[in-house]
């Protein structure tokens, strides 16, 4: 079974809530605390290359992030594909090296270039249109069909929420599998997206950004069929990394780490265990035969 299908059956349960990650250490910790998803934040993985969410990263660098992820761990990986990288036939090209990574579906926003974080000011929106055109380029070059072609509007903030159901509405009868209003300002606005969209609806969760903080049960019961929290490992590490290098510079000494454990206990949250049989494995049978 695809991890597209596995997200697909999970929606069919509830809503699905998938907490941020940019590589395979924070994805192995969602996993590990039972979470049915994880995303890959598009900010997240700016920042491992040393650059803000401002659209400075390219497809392929994203893609094969996206691929690590899906690599290390059991669960489906939803990713952002920022604009697409252009227009339909970069739509086209971005499914396709998604897909072949394993990734079980990406969303695709209207802003122009340069592009920056949804939670930002002065976006720059394309015409209704191009987005249109884009996501049905995107999801005629879907293989499996239960990859996600999720379908985000950052207009909310340039035209207004209106323009912003609007263009989501237009992406679903586009075929998008879900809609993504991306920054809805009040908790009214939140509330009434799932009510005026015709089809599934997903909710980022960005702290102390432009959408009132919703809990997850809260989000469930607007309907929301789909939650991310693109930012609650990176915010983590942030400051997890300043309190212990203060610690260590104040001190002298190494700090006592949040996760307090052996360095083969670190490599056994990695798979350690699987590829420590391999050390042998294939030496025994040779052995065996032999005598």
């Amino acid at each position: 079974m695809s991890k597209a299908k596995i997200f697909r059956d999970a929606l069919k349960r509830g809503m699905v809530t998938a907490p941020g990650c940019f590589e395979c250490i924070g994805a192995r910790a969602i996993e590990r605390a039972g979470f049915e998803a994880v995303y890959m934040t598009g900010a997240g993985t700016a920042a491992t290359l040393g650059y803000p969410d401002y659209g400075l990263v390219t497809m392929s660098e994203m893609a094969d992030n996206a691929g690590r992820i899906a690599s290390a761990i059991k669960l489906p990986v939803i990713a952002d594909a920022d604009t697409a990288y252009g227009n339909e036939l970069n739509a086209i090209r971005t499914v396709r090296e998604y897909e072949k990574r394993g990734v079980a579906g990406i969303h695709i926003e209207d802003q122009d270039f340069p592009k920056k974080c949804g939670h930002l000011e002065n976006k720059v929106i394309i015409p209704l249109d191009d987005y249109v055109a884009k996501i049905r380029a995107a999801v005629s070059a879907k293989v499996d069909p239960n990859f996600l072609i999720i379908a985000r509007t950052d207009s909310r903030a340039v035209l207004g929420y209106e323009e912003a159901i609007r263009r989501a509405n237009a992406a679903i009868d586009a075929g998008a599998d879900m809609a993504f209003v991306e920054a809805p300002q009040t908790l009214e606005e939140t509330a009434n997206v799932p009510k005026l969209v015709k089809g599934p609806c997903m909710l980022n969760m960005v702290w102390k950004g432009k959408t009132p903080d919703l809990s997850m049960e809260e989000a469930a019961k607007l309907n929301y069929a789909f939650m991310i929290l693109p930012g609650v490992l990176t915010r983590t590490i942030v400051g997890a990394c300043d309190a212990a290098l203060a610690e260590l510079k104040g001190k002298g000494r190494h700090p006592v780490p949040v996760s307090d454990i052996t360095p083969q206990q670190g490599f056994n949250l990695n798979g350690a265990a699987e590829w420590d049989r391999y050390r042998t494995q294939f030496r025994e049978t040779t052995k065996q035969a032999a005598e």
